[in-house]
């Protein structure tokens, strides 16, 4: 029978050195709280109870991560008063089933992978296995004590170490797999006789050594899987860190970055083969791109898809919209949600689009707004055309059909719909429906007067 799996994660810091009104776990990176990435990274495991063990700013915690994780349930319980590890995780013991195994994990320590926790949980075989790492400057840091035949026997604290074990470099991470069982004994008989007078969850480890336990120790595929975030420049360093991995991994996926240290990812990223990307371009939510796709510098691509061999030039923003294949944007587009460009369509500088489809090969080059719109293929719109689809209450539609030809500068007055392989002039106002194979004019008529006289400044 396969036991079950509780994760407890310690999210009570208040994270005074980040010199910020929100709580720590809050903070974020790759445009995700701290405590989401932890989130993310259980739901890929089969985790059957999730506790949270929340502290300062507990209102925030759990409004921001209730909104955000609707879908799956937590069991928030509080640390009232702030003593130590082990004191967080035995507020928590209330919460937690008598068997089973748990996975302690940190809200400010986002990057641990879920095949880690996995090897990690396959390596608990005697009912305790930990994360450790060797490190060149284990400063700071617990560090792992073994006996003569290399089995772990205790760990101890920086402050509480002697000489001789500050020389140690294999450090303790802090996440450990441990029977729940254990936890239920272990936790009520913690002792605060340390040099911090808090309860350290490494006592655990004496524990379960004294009772005749093998600890089982794996470490991580990356180093940073186990950093924790205490100020805003750890928390870029690791930014730094996570960004490499997500861009190395796309470099051998076939991805060329013009800079790959000038690139952000902010979500998940999937591509096709020769895929170009150049500096400063932000890619947030999940987004896809197709083959040979092109990117410029300075664009932001948000929860979209871009088909295959489409090019994106300079500065462009495209948000929660899909784009065909062999599509032109740019520079300076604007894509808001809800946008669908067909196959082969255009869509130049200075241009937004918002909540509307866009047909197969129909261009929009220059300086216009196109909203709540479905436009036909193989039309043409001029530079500086307006669909006028908010009358200052309600919403309403354009539809453009097939082969139609906009005049530069006309205005589009919603509802109206413009027939097949129809024209509109230049600088015209539309306010009603034009019909198939029609010219419409919506201007006033031109006045010219002779022998006009400018008006010349007042002398005071």
């Amino acid at each position: 029978m396969t036991s079950s799996l509780s994760v407890i994660i310690l999210a009570a810091g208040k994270g005074t050195r980040m010199q910020s009104a929100k709580p720590k776990v809050l903070q974020t990176l790759a445009g995700k709280p701290l405590l989401g990435h932890v989130l993310d990274t259980c739901q890929q495991l089969k985790v059957d109870e999730t506790i949270v063990v929340y502290g300062f700013g507990g209102d925030q915690v759990q409004a921001t991560i209730g909104h955000n994780y609707e879908h799956l349930p937590i069991n928030w319980v509080a640390q009232t008063e702030q003593l130590g590890t082990g004191h967080a995780v035995k507020v928590a013991l209330s919460q937690l089933p008598k068997q089973g195994q748990s996975l302690i994990l940190y809200g400010d320590v986002p990057l641990v992978s879920s095949q880690t926790l996995a090897a990690l949980q396959s390596a608990n075989i005697e009912g305790m296995s930990m994360l450790t790492l060797t490190v060149s400057n284990p400063f700071g840091l617990g560090r792992i004590k073994r006996n003569a035949n290399g089995a772990i026997e205790a760990i101890v604290e920086q402050k509480d170490a002697s000489n001789a074990e500050q020389q140690i470099t294999e450090i303790n991470s802090g996440i450990y797999c441990v029977d729940n069982a254990l936890l239920h004994k272990y936790l009520p008989n913690l002792s605060n006789d340390n040099a911090q007078q808090e309860y350290y969850l490494t006592d655990i480890v004496k524990m379960a050594v004294a009772d005749g336990i093998t600890i089982a120790a794996i470490e991580p595929e990356h180093a940073f899987e186990i950093e924790g975030v205490n100020n805003r420049q750890q928390l870029a360093s690791l930014e730094r860190s996570w960004q490499s991995k997500l861009v190395t991994d796309l470099q051998v996926a076939g991805v060329q970055f013009a800079d790959p240290t000038r690139v952000d990812i902010r979500g998940s990223l999937s591509t096709g083969q020769d895929v170009f990307v150049d500096v400063n371009v932000v890619f947030e939510g999940d987004c896809t791109l197709g083959d040979n796709v092109y990117i410029e510098a300075g664009c932001v691509i948000k929860n979209s898809h871009i088909g295959n061999a489409c090019y994106i030039k300079p500065y462009c923003v495209i948000d929660s919209s899909t784009v065909g294949a062999g599509v032109d944007i740019g520079p300076f587009a604007h894509l808001r949600p809800d946008t669908v460009l067909a196959d082969n369509s255009k869509v130049g500088n200075f241009v937004e689009i918002k909540k509307s489809t866009i047909g197969h090969g129909s261009k929009i080059n220059h300086l216009s707004y196109i909203g709540d719109a479905t436009i036909g293929t193989g039309v043409n719109v001029g530079a500086g055309t307006i669909t006028c689809n908010y009358d200052g209450v309600n919403k309403a539609q354009t539809i453009i059909e097939d082969h139609v030809f906009i005049g530069s500068n006309s205005s589009l007055v919603a509802p109206v719909k413009i027939g097949d392989t129809a024209t509109v002039a230049a600088g015209s106002v539309i306010t009603e429906d034009v019909g198939a194979h029609t010219l419409a004019f919506g201007r006033a008529r031109q006045t010219i007067k002779s022998n006009y006289m400018r008006p010349t400044k007042i002398q005071k």
